[in-house]
C-alpha cells in the first residue's frame, strides 16, 4: 500500500469505531462538563496529548479547564471533573490521580477501550472507546495501525464531537468561541 491507501484504510477504521461509541455516554459526558465547576484533563502519551488539545477546545468554549500538571492548574475540588483518557485504564500514576481525585470528592470520568479496568472501576461512569490496546495481542479489535492509535485517533475525534454537542447545548459558534482564542501568537 501507499500513503493515500493507508490514509484511506485510516479513516475506514475510524469511521467503524465511531459508529460504536454509545451515545448515552457521550451525552453524559458533555452534560457532567457543563454542570462541573472546573474540569482537569489527563492521561499519559499520546492519550495525553489528546486531552490536552480537548482542553484547549473546552477554554474556547468558556469552560474553565485545566491539564493536570501544567504550573497554572490549580487544585480539584468537590464539584469538579477529572476526565481521563487511557486506552488501558491501568496507567499507574493516572490511577493515583483518581484516588486524590475521588478523596477530595470530585467526579471522575474515564474515557477508555477498558471500562472494567482499574481506572473504570475507580471512575463515576467511564465512556467506552473501541480501539486495540497497546498490546494488540491481547485485543480483540483489528487495526492495521501500530499499538494504540485507532483509540488514540478516536478519542480525538471523540472529544471534538463532544465540543460540538456542548455549543448547540450552550448556543455558540466558531464566531463566538474566536474571542477565547490566543492572540500573543
Amino acid at each position: 500500500m501507499d500513503t493515500i491507501q493507508y490514509t484511506a484504510e485510516i479513516i475506514k477504521e475510524l469511521q467503524q469505531a465511531v459508529t460504536l461509541i454509545a451515545e448515552e455516554e457521550a451525552e453524559k459526558l458533555a452534560d457532567t462538563i457543563l454542570q462541573s465547576g472546573k474540569v482537569f484533563l489527563a492521561g499519559a502519551g499520546r492519550s495525553g496529548l489528546m486531552g490536552r488539545a480537548f482542553t484547549m477546545r473546552l477554554m474556547h468554549t468558556g469552560i474553565e479547564a485545566y491539564v493536570v500538571g501544567e504550573t497554572v492548574t490549580p487544585g480539584i475540588d468537590k464539584g469538579d471533573v477529572l476526565i481521563i483518557g487511557s486506552g488501558s485504564g491501568e496507567t499507574k500514576t493516572l490511577v493515583s490521580m483518581a484516588e486524590k481525585a475521588k478523596s477530595l470528592d470530585a467526579s471522575v470520568v474515564t474515557v477508555t477501550i477498558n471500562p472494567e479496568s482499574t481506572l473504570g472501576k475507580l471512575s463515576d461512569f467511564t465512556v467506552k472507546l473501541p480501539g486495540a490496546p497497546k498490546d494488540q495481542a491481547s485485543g480483540n479489535y483489528n487495526t492495521i495501525q501500530p499499538m494504540a492509535s485507532l483509540y488514540e485517533q478516536t478519542l480525538l475525534v471523540f472529544y471534538d464531537a463532544v465540543i460540538l454537542r456542548m455549543m448547540e447545548k450552550r448556543g455558540l459558534d466558531t464566531n463566538k468561541m474566536y474571542g477565547k482564542h490566543a492572540n500573543l501568537e
